[in-house]
């Protein structure tokens, strides 16, 4: 069987079998640590390929030769990805790791390290936008069916990576535990400099005003839309096809108000509430 038709599940939720397999989700589960490793967590189409290539020249300096040459998934591999153990470079340097996986799977192994995680959020109506029109141009995914059916399984967490209050109640709930940085997908739009300064000084690197306008200038939503090393063009057709959409589709704040009804946009606040009523958590700029 192809595996672009196979669902591969794990710690209860459902993943793509193109992308994963019970040894890879077993190896990622298990994974060590190292006290030098950057770790970039997000639930999909938070921001993920932003924060990929806003460290990749943190890290070079505001040297855009890495981000030019080298795919973003060579830069900052997916740990629970097949072809992570071929993709993950042996530096002395830290080592970016990007993963969607919930932190049931992995604060444990974290915990054992002194690994720094960022955790990125977003407006999940607009991560819920998104996903659905990834779904359309991503063979490895479901037929997404309508967005009115999309969006009761994305309210539910039957979609493909589970739901999304579990992954980002489950990540910031462990902010006591490990050295986490929370930044959302808004902070970088409305401030991208300051974001990118602050991640920075946290990550013991701080920037000249040089390096700093450097990389804002490249990662602008325009200038990484047209990088083969970002956009995902690289990606043959019989696995995303590009001519049913663009990975990098707008990059906006608020393009949910293009998709959802008024009624739609009540009961998306009504389980919201409910989802995030014992929480002690408060989500800056996720929600209207």
């Amino acid at each position: 069987m192809d595996r672009m038709e196979v669902t591969e599940t794990f710690a209860g939720i459902s993943l793509p079998g193109h992308l994963h397999t019970e040894e890879s989700l077993r190896f990622a589960s298990s994974f060590q640590f190292q006290d030098t490793d950057v770790v970039i967590v997000t639930y999909p189409k938070s921001g993920t390929t932003w924060m990929q290539e806003i460290l990749t020249l943190i890290y070079s300096k505001g040297d855009l030769e890495p981000a030019k040459t080298i795919p973003n998934w060579a830069r900052a591999p997916w740990l629970e990805h097949t072809y992570f153990k071929d993709m993950l470079q042996e530096t002395s340097g830290p080592r970016l790791i990007t993963t969607h996986l919930p932190c049931q799977v992995l604060a444990p192994a974290l915990r054992k390290s002194k690994a720094k995680v960022i955790y990125m959020a977003r407006n999940p109506k607009d991560v819920a936008v998104s996903f659905y029109h990834f779904h359309k141009m991503a063979r490895f995914l479901p037929d997404p069916g309508s967005f009115e059916d999309f969006l009761v399984r994305f309210l539910e967490g039957t979609v493909q990576y589970g739901s999304w209050f579990d992954h980002v109640k489950g990540w910031l709930s462990q902010r006591a535990e490990l050295d986490l940085f929370y930044i959302t997908y808004e902070d970088l739009h409305q401030e991208l400099g300051r974001s990118v300064e602050r991640l920075a000084d946290w990550l013991g690197c701080p920037l000249q005003p040089e390096e700093s306008r450097a990389i804002q200038q490249h990662c602008s939503f325009s200038s990484m839309r047209e990088n083969t090393m970002v956009n995902y063009t690289l990606i043959p057709c019989e696995i995303m096809d590009h001519s049913r959409g663009r990975f990098m589709r707008k990059g906006i704040v608020g393009d949910w108000r293009d998709h959802f009804t008024p009624v739609q946009n009540m009961h998306f606040h009504k389980i919201y509430q409910e989802e995030m009523q014992d929480s002690s958590l408060r989500f800056r700029g996720l929600m209207d």
